[in-house]
């Protein structure tokens, strides 16, 4: 990945509310795809522009718009105050650095 893609990259809170069981199952499968669980419902996926709107593409196949609902958060350049703008009480919340799989 080039330096300039890098820094194209944004961290992204993305939190769902998913009401049927089997697709609750199918958007964690989703977003574990694209990130990393910080809490029950919760991910911190770091994206480029393409990989947001995978994310977008593929929760779309999974939810019914009636009935879920998914929520993301830009949080900001992932070099930049992303970083920053997270608290967390308790235990910490530490985004990996993700690297993209090459098969």
């Amino acid at each position: 990945m080039g330096e300039r893609e890098r820094a194209q990259r944004h961290h992204f809170l993305v939190s769902y509310d998913v009401s049927d069981k089997k697709r609750l199952r199918r958007m964690l499968r989703t977003l574990r795809g694209f990130g990393d669980s910080v809490q029950l419902s919760v991910f911190l996926c770091t994206l480029s522009r393409l990989e947001k709107a995978l994310l977008e593409e593929a929760v779309r196949k999974v939810i019914q718009p009636g009935a879920d609902q998914v929520l993301i958060v830009n949080l900001g350049p992932s070099d930049g105050r992303a970083r920053e703008c997270i608290q967390a009480l308790g235990r910490p919340c530490v985004p990996a650095d993700r690297q993209p799989l090459i098969l």
